[in-house]
């Protein structure tokens, strides 16, 4: 962008860039295009590529693994590569897939659809009855946006069905009840959609039926965030459970049929619950006083479903936190609770199974007690489980072993990841940073065991909606960053799901520069021991991670050398207009209210970014598909920051929804590129130490 052309500075309220939140307006097209190719033309030479096709052949490798759900006996899955970038949907049986090269029996070959039909097809998700059903309703995605065009497909003709159900491009999804009705929570048709941009209604769409026709069976107030139901047949005879999602953290949900919702359930509306059979388990998010008993914030309760109904508030409690242990998920399966729990950021999984007179608990058996460890159901309904259960195990160092666990016998390996870069040498460390309120920040280093007081860090971080970030096993950093010589970063700042709610609720709202601080604090911790210095640390952020990243440039600059942020949240001033922003007011807190945004306004980096400081260079990509976070902010910061002289960097592919690219070549790009571009602003070839 030459200076003329940039955009005049004004008030924060009055944004001289709202023009390119207009997503296919010609002229904001155009200022992406340009911006594309000045960062194309600055960092997409020859290293670029060979990282990108390096990535990709990473990401087509034959022996990854591919990841299983089964229904009716099968095992379904859908796998990319070279060969076939947007996907196969395809299946076989567990003893097949046990083999080292199984056989597949290929469903849908989605490169072929959308070559026929000359369209940006990809496979957003599948859904088929429980029972072993020749149907499914299949979602086909453009671009990898988060809104679908259902269809209807026939699973033993592999196609889809002449007049079968079809629904145009929406976010939402159905939930079977038979061969010939199907209940919609799509946020599609005047009065369907909420101001989060999600279903605001269930409808009962019987076969033959316009879809405009198709009766409103339950409805939520257009303020909150979505409606929607799930089929269970799990107990004496089928029901549907119907949710209010009230905000991100808060529902309520109600008991009932294909006819509608018949029994709310008396529950508070920030629990979590589970129902199977005649058992419901609840995880709280904060104190419950019931029946002269108090139960603490995040206990999980379990009582008999009927009983419950009944008036009967006698719970057994489950599952009791500590100061750093803490619940990360619950699930049932054949009749038995299983418990995902963190215990100083060590996994731990526990079954529980309740009887009419107890509830007794069991520890998983055979899996490691540290390192990154998840388990899930195999089946994809519970009606259908067995108990047979899914574990993946990694770490930075290790690759994925898929482990197939059945019944209560050890874990069995089904799949092993292919080592995708050379570890030799590294080590996996954890520390603590103290944060400014002196808080301990636990922080995973992966690196050379040696240090040399300058090395290339890659920092990340998310603080958000209660997700633990986890040290996962990550063949880009590993292949670009570690094998070379680096070191990479993950801190576990508040605003996470590590230690509970009370880590959430401290990195929420007003807590959110709290968050920031504490990413800042382990960027200073890898400073004073002797790590690293300032200028060599990148760091990276995507989605709620967006703001964080926008907030180390504007209040912590001199602590990085390099900032890459993706698909990001920025503009808190505008942020629920924009998509599904609105469903994030209990994340951050509603602009439109001034006590409100008086805490935005201090990390709605948008607003506070000023001209003549020392802010580090930085590359803001995001897609022009993301139906999520809308991609304007990228597009508005790049151009305030550039308008005030700074050096930003914009890129904005065509594809990809809120991810970073619809196949895995257009992946790899999109991450080598953020990577050529740290590792130049931080002054580091690679292979340099």
């Amino acid at each position: 962008m030459s200076l003329d052309e940039r955009p005049t500075l004004a008030a924060p309220d009055d944004d001289p860039h709202l023009w390119l939140e207009d997503i296919e307006g010609e002229r904001a097209l155009d200022f992406v295009e340009r911006q594309n190719q000045r960062t194309l033309d600055k960092f997409g030479g020859p290293r670029f590529e060979r990282d990108r096709d390096a990535l990709a052949a990473i990401y087509d490798r034959p022996d990854n693994i591919p990841y299983v759900t089964r229904r009716g006996g099968l095992l379904y899955n859908v796998w990319k590569d070279a060969t076939n970038p947007r996907g196969l949907w395809r299946r076989t049986t567990l003893e097949e897939f046990r083999k080292p090269d199984p056989e597949w029996d290929i469903l849908l070959d989605v490169d072929k659809l959308a070559a026929a039909e000359n369209k940006d097809w990809l496979l957003g998700w599948t859904h088929a009855p429980p029972e072993a059903a020749s149907r499914a309703i299949v979602g086909l995605s453009r671009g990898g946006s988060d809104a679908t065009t259902l269809r209807e497909f026939d699973l033993e003709t592999k196609s889809f069905v002449a007049d079968g159900f079809v629904l145009p491009e929406a976010k939402g999804g159905a939930e079977w009840v038979d061969a010939d009705t199907l209940l919609l929570s799509r946020a599609g048709g005047e009065g369907m959609v909420t101001t989060s941009g999600y279903a605001r209604t269930v409808r009962r769409w019987r076969r033959g039926e316009a879809v405009e026709q198709a009766p409103v069976i339950f409805e939520v107030p257009a303020d909150h965030m979505a409606a929607y139901c799930s089929g269970d047949r799990t107990g004496a005879i089928p029901r549907v459970w119907f949710i209010d999602q009230i905000d991100f953290f808060n529902f309520q949900g109600w008991l009932g049929d294909e006819t509608g919702a018949k029994t709310k359930l008396d529950l508070p509306t920030d629990v979590l619950f589970e129902a199977q059979q005649d058992w419901l388990a609840i995880k709280l998010r904060s104190a419950w006083t019931v029946a002269g008993t108090t139960y603490a914030v995040d206990s999980v309760l379990g009582i008999s479903l009927s009983a419950f109904l009944a008036g009967d508030r006698r719970f057994t409690v489950v599952f009791e936190p500590g100061a750093r242990l803490a619940l990360q998920g619950f699930f049932w399966t054949a009749g038995e609770l299983v418990l995902s729990i963190l215990d100083e950021l060590r996994p731990v999984f526990e079954v529980c199974t309740p009887t009419a007179n107890d509830w007794t608990r069991r520890r998983l058996q055979g899996l490691p007690g540290i390192g990154v460890v998840d388990v899930w159901r195999l089946d994809r309904h519970e009606s259908e489980s067995n108990g047979d259960l899914l574990a993946n195990v990694q770490d930075p160092l290790t690759p994925p072993s898929l482990m197939l666990i059945e019944g209560v016998a050890s874990p069995a390996l089904l799949k092993q990841a292919p080592r995708t870069f050379n570890a030799d040498g590294l080590v996996v460390t954890q520390h603590e940073a103290i944060s400014v309120d002196g808080e301990r920040i636990p922080y995973v280093q992966t690196g050379p065991a040696t240090e040399t007081g300058d090395a290339p860090v890659h920092m990340t971080a998310y603080g958000g909606f209660g997700l633990s970030v986890k040290p996962n096993y990550g063949s880009a950093l590993g292949k670009l960053w570690l094998e070379r010589g680096g070191t990479t970063v993950q801190a576990n700042i508040r605003g996470g799901g590590e230690f509970g709610t009370r880590w959430h609720d401290a990195g929420r709202y007003a807590g959110k520069r709290l968050a920031h601080d504490d990413f800042a604090a382990v960027a200073a911790d890898l400073v004073r021991r002797g790590v690293t210095r300032a200028s060599r640390i990148a760091a990276e952020g995507g989605s709620n991670g967006g703001i964080l990243i926008t907030n180390m440039l504007t209040r912590y600059p001199e602590s990085f050398g390099a900032l890459l942020c993706t698909i990001p949240l920025i503009d808190m001033r505008r942020y629920t207009k924009l998509l599904a922003g609105a469903s994030w007011i209990a994340e951050y807190g509603d602009p439109d209210k001034p006590e409100e945004w008086a805490w935005l306004q201090t990390y709605s980096a948008y607003h506070t970014a000023k001209a003549g400081q020392p802010y580090p260079p930085i590359l803001i990509a995001t897609t022009k598909r993301d139906d999520r976070v809308h991609p304007g902010h990228a597009r508005k910061m790049t151009a305030k920051l550039q308008a005030m002289g700074y050096e930003a960097y914009l890129y904005e592919p065509a594809a990809g929804g809120h991810g970073y690219g619809k196949d895995n070549k257009e992946r790899a790009a999109f991450i080598a590129l953020g990577y050529t571009f740290l590792k130049d602003k931080i002054g580091w070839a690679d292979g340099e130490i």
